[in-house]
């Protein structure tokens, strides 16, 4: 832990003082978004102070050319960035001649700011002395509509306390914004008009390069002490900009608001020249309804969304306050209502790592969406890599394989890779194997099988055939090895024999093996299609087959375990409990060098490939595997305390996995790893959901049933979840003393629980 001025609530994130050194931590702890749109909780006035101004809209990006010191055959292009959309939420204000500006005031006091996660709205209130001497207290509200997500609504107040004020609003359009992250510091946005109407603005421009077309649009209506009043505003137009003026003489105590509109409007999804036209539209709604409405309205959405998604947690107001904030962060950033559109790791709320699309979405988010949405939304989500499977062919034929072995990419925003970091982008060839894990996944907890033969085989073959292609027979071993490699565990790079790609790739070319047949004997026009277009032939099955049975992993006798890579134990194996505090995190005291020569890891990789496939060992197994890496991890990956708290829990090690269940939970609530201020991990929050439902809850899918081994840890009286399971809906509440499960459902379900089959009637409660 790292920050603790997060209040605990059950339901909101709350911050009580203002603290400069902080503005940019909760810019990003209190970002919104509505899977359309997003933007970091930057200040509607102006602020002078340290900040990282970000709005984002969904899939909209630029490829900005990559940057090296020299060039290597086979690099990517561009590096795909997260663009910084211009800016509608600005206001600015001015009072009595001066900016309201926090960072610039006499003091500020009475600053509360909350994200309110189960209504879907921040506000933000404070009392600020100007250097003018007037004081005035302010409160604003705002939200991204959900049902209407080219929509976002602000509501300002402001209220002079110790005199008259002549006090300005300049709401404001901005499409002159840069990235805080760029490669050369290229112009992103070009504007092409800036159109004033009455009170509506609307500023178009489009994306250098890729060529996205957007309207960014305002609107605003005014009222003094809640009665509507008419102002003229004065018109101030630049290149990149336009701001009104609207000026208003405030008697003391008198409420001065504004209600501003405004939003996005993109040619993905209505025609370039009718993106003012549809604005206006949005406008008129907007204008309809008014803020109490939209407000209302958005409420019931979350209300539903909550319905389905919620996990509660008693006698633990923290645990509560973590699991809820990840599970809204993930609704905000993906709904599944957009097949073109993926969860990027940092959502709506910053700019690192770009791209829109990692294998943090088959190996930790689909579970989530299966589970508290529907089985479409997961499908949409694999629909989303087949759809890339010709981009994933052409990825691995500028490498030098061919016959239609795919690799998809490290980071990509259109199925082309985008991430320039060689030795994770060509090395890092793990991910191939998660995204056939996925579809193993959803068929296993689905039971929908038409995915594959429609669908998924193509890509289980492309992918087969890059494992098959990329292995190399050691003559000296007599075994197939994969070479030159970086496993889940970035700490190790070009390494040989990463266990966990290894075995993935066995698993991968047998799982293809194993379609082929029943698609062929249970699907034979799709089979013939397919066998038309991938031309796979007899001989090039057998070589698959040779890989499979005859690979290669690095074991150690000693230890009776499977080794990490080849050389592994000839690291200084000095755990991290022996490591000076004062050189964590690694990642930001070390040099990549000194990193690479140690035994540490950033995040589970050999006990990945557990996770992934614990079936095929047993607990003893784990146990020894668990005890000797987990000692070696520093977990500076947002994505490693989720598999260590399930695996720790199957160990019955309540403890342990508590407190990882509080570390992904809290990642950046407490800013474990000193960098929520660049953004939340959003993909690593469906590890948090994961490591209540399967790692406490024990759920798995046995045999095509729910099976369940729930535990509690003993700082909780009772937890609750829902699963939606091939169309029933399960609700399980675990206390101290007894788990009862609940079917809301037109026809019984068979559970296993501890191992025992159950069957549970519809809307009728069980008691185990």
């Amino acid at each position: 832990m790292n920050q603790d001025y997060i209040k605990p609530d059950n339901w909101s994130i709350i911050e009580e003082g203002f603290d400069v050194n902080r503005v940019k931590s909760s810019e990003s702890l209190f970002s919104l978004g509505n899977g359309a749109m997003g933007q970091r909780a930057n200040f509607e006035e102006q602020y002078s102070g340290p900040t990282f101004q970000g709005s984002y809209i969904a899939g909209v990006y630029y490829p900005d050319k990559t940057r090296v010191g020299w060039w290597k055959n086979g690099y990517p292009e561009y590096f795909a960035k997260v663009l910084n959309a211009p800016n509608w939420i600005g206001i600015n204000v001015i009072v009595n001649g001066e900016p309201l500006d926090l960072y610039t005031c006499k003091s500020v006091n009475h600053f509360r700011r909350e994200l309110n996660m189960q209504e879907g709205w921040l506000s933000r209130s404070f009392t600020a002395i100007l250097k003018n001497g007037l004081e005035v207290n302010v409160s604003a509200k705002r939200f991204l509509s959900l049902d209407l997500d080219e929509l976002g609504a602000i509501q300002y107040k402001i209220i002079p306390t110790n005199g008259d004020a002549e006090i300005t609003f300049q709401p404001y359009l901005d499409s002159g914004i840069t990235n805080e992250d760029t490669n050369w510091d290229d112009k992103f946005w070009d504007t092409s008009s800036i159109v004033q109407n009455d009170c509506q603005a609307f500023i178009e421009a489009k994306t250098m390069k890729t060529d996205f077309y957007t309207c960014t649009y305002m609107e605003s209506s005014f009222s003094i002490n809640a009665k509507p009043i008419t102002i003229n505003p004065e018109v101030q137009a630049a290149n990149n900009k336009v701001v009104y003026n609207y000026k208003g003489l405030i008697k003391q105590n008198q409420v001065f608001a504004i209600h501003k509109f405004g939003g996005y409007v993109v040619d993905s999804n209505h025609d370039k020249s009718e993106l003012i036209t549809v604005a206006k539209q949005n406008l008129e709604v907007a204008k309809a309804k008014g803020f109490d409405q939209l407000l209302e309205e958005q409420k019931a959405s979350w209300a539903k969304i909550w319905e389905m998604a919620d996990i509660t947690i008693d006698g633990d107001v923290k645990a509560q306050q973590g699991i809820r904030f990840n599970i809204f962060q993930l609704n905000q950033t993906y709904l599944g209502k957009d097949a073109r559109l993926n969860i990027g790791p940092k959502g709506f709320t910053g700019e690192k790592y770009g791209g829109s699309t990692y294998w943090d979405t088959e190996a930790y988010c689909i579970p989530f969406y299966m589970a508290t949405k529907d089985q479409n939304v997961a499908r949409t989500l694999l629909e989303y890599r087949y759809h890339h499977l010709d981009k994933a062919i052409e990825n691995a034929e500028k490498l030098g394989f061919k016959n239609g072995a795919a690799l998809y990419p490290m980071v990509t925003m259109n199925g082309e890779e985008c991430h320039n970091e060689w030795e994770i982008t060509f090395e890092e060839i793990h991910r191939n194997g998660a995204i056939a894990f996925a579809i193993f996944n959803y068929y296993r907890y689905t039971g929908d099988y038409s995915f594959i033969p429609e669908k998924g085989l193509e890509v289980l073959i492309g992918i087969a055939r890059f494992w098959q292609q990329r292995a190399t027979f050691s003559t000296n071993k007599n075994q197939y090895m994969i070479l030159g490699v970086t496993g889940p565990n970035e700490y190790e790079n070009n390494v040989n024999n990463n266990w966990y790609t290894n075995y993935l790739a066995q698993w991968c070319i047998e799982y293809a093996l194993e379609n082929i047949s029943q698609v062929k004997k249970e699907y034979p026009s799709d089979y013939a299609r397919i066998m038309d277009k991938v031309k796979l032939s007899d001989s090039e099955l057998k070589d698959w087959k040779s890989v499979s049975d005859n690979m290669y992993y690095p074991y150690s006798e000693k230890h009776d375990i499977f080794l990490q890579q080849d050389g592994f134990l000839d690291k200084e194996l000095i755990t991290v409990s022996d490591l000076d505090k004062s050189q964590r995190p690694i990642n930001q005291k070390w040099s990549w060098d000194r990193i690479l020569r140690s035994p540490y890891i950033k995040q589970a990789d050999v006990l990945q490939g557990f996770y992934f496939f614990e079936d095929q060992f047993d607990d003893e197994t784990l146990e020894r595997h668990f005890d000797f890496y987990e000692p070696f991890t520093v977990h500076e990956s947002s994505l490693s305390p989720c598999v260590h708290s399930i695996q720790a829990a199957k160990l019955d090690r309540m403890d342990q996995a508590y407190t990882f269940y509080l570390r992904t939970s809290r990642l950046d609530l407490d800013d474990y790893n000193h960098e929520v201020h660049e953004g939340l991990h959003i993909t690593s929050m469906a590890g948090t959901w994961m490591s209540i439902v399967e790692g406490f809850g024990g759920m798995r899918v046995s045999d095509n049933k729910l099976s369940f081994t729930t535990k509690i840890p003993e700082q909780w009286s009772a937890y609750s979840f829902k699963v939606n399971f091939r169309g029933k809906i399960l609700k399980v509440n675990v206390s101290q003393a007894e788990t009862n499960f609940e079917l809301e459902a037109n026809e019984a379900m068979d559970l296993l629980v501890n191992n025992k089959l159950i069957t549970i009637a519809p809307n009728h409660l069980v008691t185990v």
